[in-house]
């Protein structure tokens, strides 16, 4: 099964009522995933999201409001980490030169199988593993 996974940034301003223009691109990208059928996320971009949003973002949400965001996406295909994939994301962020916590979402999504990571946290078009990661705010052309 394939999809395309999101990383918690992406969902981040697809909800930040403050992100302006990034919210309107990401807001795009979530819908298409959710028509398609294709979003896949983590766990950890889960607990990312409910945290960002109610206590991170300029404008927070309630928890419940969250909470409610956070059950929706529940419904897309969630990608739940072994003991064994933290040992992997461990030497992972060593040999790729990442943080342990990106090299977990790149280990989520390989699991998943996908091959596109939507994020801006990491190099728009590098490969990691056979899973490209795409900038959704990158100006295409």
């Amino acid at each position: 099964m394939s999809g395309e996974f999101c990383d918690t940034n992406v969902l981040v301003y697809a909800y930040d009522q403050t992100a302006s223009e990034k919210r309107d691109q990401a807001r795009q990208l979530v819908e298409r995933l959710w028509e398609s059928g294709a979003g896949v996320i983590s766990v950890q971009v889960l607990q990312e999201l409910y945290v960002t949003l109610t206590r991170k973002v300029p404008a927070r949400l309630s928890p419940e409001n969250a909470r409610s965001i956070v059950a929706d996406l529940a419904t897309w295909r969630v990608i739940e980490p072994a003991h064994e994939d933290v040992l992997v994301a461990i030497d992972a962020s060593r040999r790729w030169k990442v943080s342990f916590w990106d090299a977990m979402i790149l280990i989520a999504a390989g699991k998943a199988g996908v091959l596109t990571l939507w994020s801006e946290d990491l190099n728009d078009g590098q490969i990691y593993d056979g899973v490209v990661v795409r900038n959704p705010f990158r100006a295409s052309g």
